[in-house]
């Protein structure tokens, strides 16, 4: 799968340990919008999607990650690669070094929508699943980075940065 683009922050201790946590995205269009994940108690979006399990593919996590987070079910046979984005920063706890490779994919989904199954800290921010444009989620994602609080988490930021990035590919890749 290419890769779209890196980001590593270099805040981090070269020497320090090393926790890799792997993603899968889901890139869902129809109607001229997008499926994303809204979280409604920070003001981002987000791709459906997460951390890839030891024993699981990053198609396997696609599936899953996607009906766990959004309540959609995807079509095995539509999934079609986009590409990586790889993520290194100082964990925000600990002193480890933090680093992801999302795996973005392109896919369909059948027309009945389930429930979700978040996580405690995705229904604390307000995990639900919205059908947009792609502008506005651009839009909402560039407005949360410009007014971040020092005092946030920049975990939050550095995936609204990172999920804005992607959705401006994507734009691009459709038209």
């Amino acid at each position: 799968m290419r890769e779209l683009f890196t980001i590593d922050l270099k805040d981090y201790n070269p020497e320090a340990e090393v926790r890799k946590r792997p993603s899968a995205r889901a890139i869902i269009i129809k109607n001229d919008r997008i499926a994303l994940v809204y979280a409604a108690n920070k003001g981002y979006f987000k791709f459906p999607g997460g951390g890839i399990k030891a024993d699981e593919t990053p198609v396997d996590a696609l599936i899953r990650e996607t009906r766990e987070e959004a309540g959609l079910e995807v079509i095995p046979e539509s999934i079609r690669e986009f590409g990586i984005v790889n993520r290194r920063q100082k964990a925000s706890k600990g002193e480890y070094v933090f680093e992801q490779v999302n795996y973005y994919y392109y896919c369909d989904v059948t027309g009945k929508k389930g429930a979700q199954d978040l996580d405690d800290y995705e229904a604390e921010d307000g995990f639900r699943l919205e059908f947009v444009r792609i502008e506005e989620a651009i839009k909402a994602n560039m407005h949360f980075v410009k007014h971040f609080d020092e005092h946030g988490d920049l975990f939050d930021k550095i995936m609204a940065m990172r999920e804005g990035r992607v959705l401006q590919m994507i734009l691009e890749d459709i038209r």
